[in-house]
């Protein structure tokens, strides 16, 4: 049987150069096959004659991609929220009060703020959160967008030219997601959250919808929701555990809270998921949970008392809820975390995950 083909250029003295340039740059063995493949990729655009418009949008996302990952590293540790909500809201409007108390609220459980650095509802979150300990990733208009006062001179604020880098970064570092009302790149911001999370692309994080005022938002938002993309099943009953509706910036930051209460953090490894937990679920628990959530088990939970082969050695000290979940049903998947939180009491303290993300092993 052939050997599958290698991913390389077909200038064969074209290949040998990138492996000598990874050696001489010192790129150490276990990483030279990604490195190798990046820069294959970068040259393959040459190979195919790609435009040079093509060649200016990946070069700049790529230097995007690569700042983004700079500033973000040494914030690793720590759980971050992201914060969604229009850049138009009035300083003195109850929906921006609420943003700032719950920016506040959050940096002082310890977490971090992340916003689209704009005026109005991310601002507002900023302002109660202080530049030292939040981040601003600000997208270039010709209208509209300027870095908001409490960020504007940080290093952590990052300025993006494509939509596509920049939402990327707001969901990839958010271990929870608090949204206030918006028009229509909240409403984006929404659906491709929501989107990521229904199809597995992206892992469960707490997403919290935020009433502020007496004229509801985002209740005239569930009741379409329920009355049309549920009633005429173009998405299922238990996608909308997404998601929960709160009335302050207490509750927001309690259901955040409340998410991680025995669940850590999850990781695909071989056909499996596994929950890293606060702390380990007794017996009974254990069947619970078999129990209660047959329909999208493929075989037994079992649980381990540290990493389980091949999971990278990552919390040693977390037990670990072995799941063969189908990788179809992750509404119930949700539903499955919340189950989990409510069994028993709270777990001792755990430390933050890395950047979160289903990562797989």
């Amino acid at each position: 049987m052939p050997e599958p083909r290698r991913y390389q250029l077909q200038s064969e003295s074209a290949n040998r150069l990138i492996l000598e340039l990874l050696e001489a740059a010192g790129v150490p063995p276990e990483r030279r096959a990604y490195f190798q493949h990046m820069l294959t990729t970068v040259l393959k655009l040459h190979e195919d004659a790609a435009s040079t418009g093509d060649i200016k949008i990946t070069n700049a996302a790529l230097k995007e991609l690569r700042y983004g990952y700079k500033v973000f590293a040494p914030y690793r540790e720590t759980r971050k929220v992201t914060v969604f909500g229009s850049s138009r809201t009035p300083p003195d409007d109850d929906a921006a009060a609420a943003a700032r108390e719950f920016g506040r609220r959050m940096v002082e459980v310890g977490w971090l703020v992340v916003t689209g650095a704009g005026a109005g509802i991310m601002g507002a979150s900023q302002e109660g959160a202080g530049g030292e300990r939040s981040f601003g990733l600000n997208i270039r208009l010709p209208f509209e967008q300027e870095a908001n006062a409490w960020i504007a001179a940080d290093p952590k604020l990052v300025s993006f030219k494509y939509f596509f880098t920049r939402k990327l970064f707001l969901v990839k570092e958010a271990s929870a997601v608090a949204l206030f009302p918006g028009g229509f790149g909240t409403m984006d911001e929404t659906f491709e959250l929501l989107t990521l999370m229904q199809t597995g692309k992206s892992t469960i994080v707490p997403v919290v919808l935020v009433e502020a005022g007496p004229k509801p938002y985002w209740r005239i938002w569930n009741r379409w929701i329920g009355g049309t993309l549920v009633e005429r099943r173009l998405i299922d009953p238990d996608d909308t555990a997404f998601f929960r509706i709160v009335d302050s910036a207490e509750e927001a930051a309690r259901e955040i809270l409340d998410f991680y209460r025995v669940f850590h953090s999850a990781r695909i490894v071989g056909e499996n998921l596994v929950f890293r937990l606060q702390r380990a679920l007794d017996d009974t628990e254990v069947a619970a949970v078999q129990r209660e959530f047959e329909d999208v088990l493929k075989g037994p939970a079992d649980q381990t008392p540290g990493p389980a082969p091949p999971e990278a050695a990552e919390f040693p000290t977390l037990p670990r809820l072995v799941l063969p979940f189908n990788r179809v049903a992750y509404g119930r998947l949700r539903r499955l975390i919340d189950f989990i939180n409510g069994l028993g009491g709270p777990g001792p303290a755990a430390p933050s995950p890395p950047s979160p993300g289903l990562d797989q092993s």
